[in-house]
């Protein structure tokens, strides 16, 4: 995770905030560091999460993870990351019975708009453990990115309906944070709004004042 950008949301792993839905929309510009360090705060703040990662492989994310001090690894092997690999699974639902589920089955279908399968998954990767094991602060779901849905053919209402479901039924009875990642929108009317400049370097990224050059800072 990137320190300055925790103070600039003021928010530590030790002050996780939940039932929330963060949306995280990039135009003309890559924000997918804003992903990576997500996934380390809530790694780092001992929850649970659930990755569902879509346009990007396991390696990638774990070798970024590394630079940030997190082991995407050793997270999935104690159980406290769930991970998705669109990539990989996009592939294998078709090698497989058509009557056994995968959370991509919406793939083989003539009309892609059923998500139900998706939802299911991360609702039971997230239902809390009987069987004794760790227990975690609280269950985290992040999607990298929405529009690789719309991509596939998934049409937007599916992906709404998918959207409020999880928001619904995984918000309002577990409790989690969600961190949804789409292509940016221009919008009317913001409610709030900081803007700010940045500089990705190899393991930290550093932020600025809109219009100030960070040679000057």
């Amino acid at each position: 995770m990137f320190p300055e950008l925790n103070n600039l949301l003021n928010v530590t792993p030790d002050t996780v905030e939940r039932g929330k839905l963060t949306l995280l929309c990039d135009a003309r510009t890559d924000g997918s560091f804003l992903v990576h360090h997500f996934l380390s705060f809530y790694l780092k703040a001992n929850c649970k999460v659930c990755f569902v990662a879509l346009i990007q492989s396991f390696s990638h994310y774990s070798i970024v993870g590394q630079k940030l001090g997190v082991s995407l690894s050793t997270a999935r092997e104690r159980g406290q990351l769930v991970f998705l690999e669109g990539l990989k699974s996009s592939v294998d639902v078709f090698f497989q019975a058509r009557e056994q589920p995968h959370p991509l089955q919406f793939l083989r279908e003539s009309c892609a708009g059923d998500l139900r399968l998706l939802y299911e998954h991360v609702r039971e990767a997230l239902q809390p453990s009987d069987s004794g094991d760790a227990t975690w602060r609280c269950p985290v779901l992040l999607v990298d990115d929405l529009s690789v849905l719309l991509s596939l053919g998934v049409g937007a209402v599916a992906v709404l309906d998918f959207v409020h479901y999880c928001r619904a039924a995984v918000c309002g009875e577990l409790k989690l944070r969600i961190l949804w990642r789409r292509p940016s929108q221009p919008t009317a009317q913001r409610d709030r709004s900081l803007t700010y400049q940045y500089k990705i370097q190899d393991k930290n990224v550093s932020f600025f004042a809109k219009g100030m050059s960070p040679a000057i800072l």
